[in-house]
Parts: structure tokens; C-alpha cells; sequence
């Protein structure tokens, strides 16, 4: 890199720091402060937060199909979703169908009308080549008074943070405690000890560390959905990680941002005070 574009980019990240300490003087609050200071996007209402739609065979079947992570995540752990059922965490890349449902793969694993969880019958997905109007359970965009759950009915009790219910008080509390095992699913081993929880320099001085729970996580994640795909396993010091870099989706942002609370919360990991230094 030349000298000239290294200094260009300096004073760039100068300017940077100066406009975000302006506004952070300018509005009360941390909250106020990381809508001004991240170039990430605005949360979703908690409705929608973290709902994925599956579109691709919409136009010759019964129509997309809305998966929301608030109610699963209210049953089951992201582990068991995404390990051992094999959900990839990426759009498109999964490659769920009706077919492999009535296979029990992907959703048919735990939808086959015969698994219980809860005390209650799942109900079967894509249990017949014909359109039955139960399809519309799943297949509801755009069509209404088809689902069985409301956000807010099913979450009215639920201990609610700034960014829709926080999760981590809902498990901690044991309001919900979370499948992580399911028979013919799930191999059953001997629990990891988790690593001791950390703190994290942040990469300016007037931002507070963040720090990390590997016992919040593992909860959720077991070690298996973070390492090694999202955070390999090396020497400290040999990845760099940025909020930038977050905010694209890599690192916490494959997670926070998208169905784990979102970044704009800075306090939840820059736990240690105000974001800013007194």
C-alpha cells in the first residue's frame, strides 16, 4: 500500500471518529448513539425479525413459505436446527423441498405427524403430492388468519428487551427451556467443557471491551454452529475482527443482525459502562 492512500485512509477514519463523537454528544443514549454510529441497517420490527421466506418454488406451488425463527427458537435450540438436522446458515444454500420433507430431511425431521414435543403431536409437512388447504399453515405470505401463532399473542409474557423479547432472560429464567436432543436425530456424547468467558479489546479506546459468555452461547449453539465455520480455531492475534465486518455478516454478525439480537444493541456485548469514555 502506498503512503499516500495509507494517509487517505487515516484521515478518513479521523474524520469517522470525529463525526460519531459529534453525535454521540448530540443524542442521550446508547441506543441513539449506534443508530448514528453503525452503517447497519435499522432492526425489523420484532414481528419480523429474523423471518425467512422460502420462495423458491413459490410460482408452481401453494406459494412462499414464512419460517419464523421466534417461535422455533421458543422450542428448540439453534443447534439442533442447524447441526444436527443440517439447516445451512445461508440463504438458498439448504435445498429444502417438499420432496425432502416427506423424507424427513429439513423440516419432515421433526414434522412427520408422529413426533412429540411438549406434550403435543408435530404436525406433517408436505404429507401429500396434493395441495391440501393445511398447506397454508406453512405456505402463508400474503394470506391471512392461515397461521396457528401471532407474535405478539404468543409473546405477550415474555420478558422483552429495547429489540423485541430478549431470549437469553426467557432460557435464563427457564420460562422456555429448549429441545436440544431429538430421538433418531441426534447422537448423544459427552458434554464439551466450555472455555471460560472473555474479554474482547474493542478497536478504539472510548469504546468499552466487549465481553463474551461462551456459557450464554453455548446454550443456543452448543460449540458446533461457531466453530470452525464462523470462528475458526487458531492463534489469537491471527484473525482480525471489526464491526465492519460484523455488519456484513461474518463473525457475530452471522448471528446478531439477523436472528440474535442485532448490533445496534451495543450494550448487550460493551457491557462495561457507557460507550463512550467520561
Amino acid at each position: 500500500m502506498s503512503q499516500g492512500i495509507e494517509r487517505k485512509m487515516k484521515r478518513n477514519e479521523c474524520g469517522l471518529l470525529l463525526v460519531t463523537l459529534m453525535c454521540g454528544v448530540m443524542f442521550s443514549g446508547i441506543n441513539a448513539f449506534a443508530q448514528i454510529y453503525l452503517p447497519a441497517p435499522p432492526p425489523q420490527p420484532p414481528s419480523d425479525y429474523g423471518k425467512v421466506i422460502l420462495a423458491k418454488h413459490a410460482s408452481t406451488g401453494p406459494g412462499a413459505v414464512v419460517f419464523d425463527h421466534w417461535l422455533h427458537r421458543s422450542k428448540f435450540t439453534c443447534r439442533l436446527c442447524h447441526v444436527d438436522i443440517g439447516f445451512a446458515m445461508q440463504a438458498q444454500v439448504t435445498g429444502v423441498t417438499a420432496n425432502t420433507n416427506r423424507e424427513g430431511f429439513h423440516c419432515g425431521a421433526c414434522h412427520d405427524g408422529k413426533r412429540i414435543v411438549g406434550g403435543k403431536i408435530i404436525f406433517a409437512s408436505c404429507f401429500d403430492s396434493k395441495r391440501d388447504k393445511g398447506c397454508d399453515r406453512c405456505h402463508s405470505l400474503g394470506k391471512a388468519g392461515v397461521r396457528s401463532y401471532e407474535y405478539t399473542a404468543f409473546t405477550a409474557k415474555l420478558p422483552k428487551g429495547i429489540y423485541g423479547v430478549d431470549w437469553e432472560a426467557v432460557e435464563r429464567t427457564g420460562i422456555i427451556k429448549p429441545v436440544d436432543f431429538l430421538e433418531g436425530l441426534s447422537i448423544k456424547k459427552a458434554p464439551l467443557h466450555s472455555r471460560e468467558d472473555f474479554s474482547v479489546k474493542a478497536g478504539y479506546s472510548w469504546v468499552h471491551p466487549i465481553g463474551f459468555s461462551h456459557e450464554k452461547h453455548v446454550v443456543w449453539n452448543g460449540c458446533e454452529v461457531c466453530h470452525p465455520d464462523i470462528f475458526p480455531t487458531t492463534k489469537k492475534g491471527t484473525i482480525h475482527y471489526s464491526m465492519f465486518l460484523n455488519i456484513e455478516g461474518r463473525f457475530c454478525g452471522a448471528c446478531h443482525g439477523k436472528v440474535a439480537f442485532p448490533l445496534n444493541n451495543c450494550q448487550r456485548c460493551h457491557s462495561a459502562g457507557p460507550m463512550w469514555a467520561q
